[in-house]
């Protein structure tokens, strides 16, 4: 009887200092136990110190990556990051309905840890009418939040009282990431829709410049153990758990001359 791995797709862009983007994600899932695979939205040219431009790939051969993945191998998840534009939402769209895959963890990429933006402005309302409404989990960050809401997030209080309002309905989980607040304890908020729970997930802030990628990391990290079977606040839970032990690990190191990336695989090298 031959074995079979727990399968992680990433939709998402590529960071060629490997920090972010697709190479952390990939990294993620070989960390957390998942046989990782990709579909490249777009090229982008940008390090640590920041994003210099953003070569797209045309939709059509985006969609044929997709379908060349999951004709063939197959997936127990998938983690969706940066989309820079509404065709590309709407070709990403069309193509994943033809599939069955439950476990969709959306990271609403818009702007990197360098402050560049991502995500051309009439795509934010395709974003959010549709692809956010497939997705099992989306983690924002608190800009990104802010974005989507068309709000402002000023303190840890005010991350329960608008979470719901970001779950479509109360059928989209919410990971609400506290990281851009400024309080010495963080607590990231989770909505669990499918249960009707507030979980709060608190840590102590960890003081480093090694952020690059960390919501690509985060958010890939729920995908792999949702494609493992955990339950979805295991999940979350792991993952937050996972992330915490890189960020801790990648504090100690230096590269790059701006914000370096987190270790992924701390529990494996030095």
């Amino acid at each position: 009887m031959k074995k079979h791995y727990k399968r992680a797709l990433t939709i998402a862009g590529s960071d060629p200092s490997g920090g972010a983007g697709i190479q952390a994600d990939l990294k993620t899932f070989s960390a957390c136990g998942c046989f990782g695979t990709s579909a490249i939205v777009a090229v982008v040219d940008e390090n640590t110190v920041g994003v210099t431009g953003v070569h797209p790939i045309p939709v059509s051969f985006v969609s044929g990556q997709i379908k060349s993945v999951l004709d063939d191998i197959g997936t127990d998840a998938i983690k969706i990051g940066m989309l820079h534009s509404s065709e590309l939402i709407m070709g990403i769209k069309e193509t994943l309905q033809k599939y069955d895959v439950k476990n969709i963890v959306l990271d609403p990429v818009m702007v990197a840890t360098s402050g560049d933006k991502l995500l051309q402005d009439e795509a934010i309302n395709t974003l959010k009418s549709e692809l956010i409404p497939m997705a099992r989990v989306i983690t924002p960050n608190i800009p990104e939040a802010e974005i989507l809401l068309g709000k402002d997030i000023k303190s840890q209080a005010d991350l329960p009282k608008f979470i719901r309002e970001l779950s479509v309905n109360n059928k989209v989980s919410v990971l609400l990431k506290a990281g851009h607040l400024t309080d010495e304890r963080l607590v990231d908020v989770f909505y669990n829709a499918e249960t009707d729970e507030l979980i709060e997930l608190p840590s102590d802030r960890i003081y480093t410049k090694n952020t690059h990628g960390t919501g690509c990391t985060f958010s890939s990290a729920i995908a792999s153990f949702l494609a493992h079977g955990l339950p979805l606040n295991d999940a979350v839970g792991n993952a937050k758990e996972y992330m915490i032990g890189a960020i801790k690990a990648g504090a100690e190191y230096e590269i790059g001359k701006g914000h370096g990336p987190v270790h992924h695989f701390f529990k494996f090298w030095e």
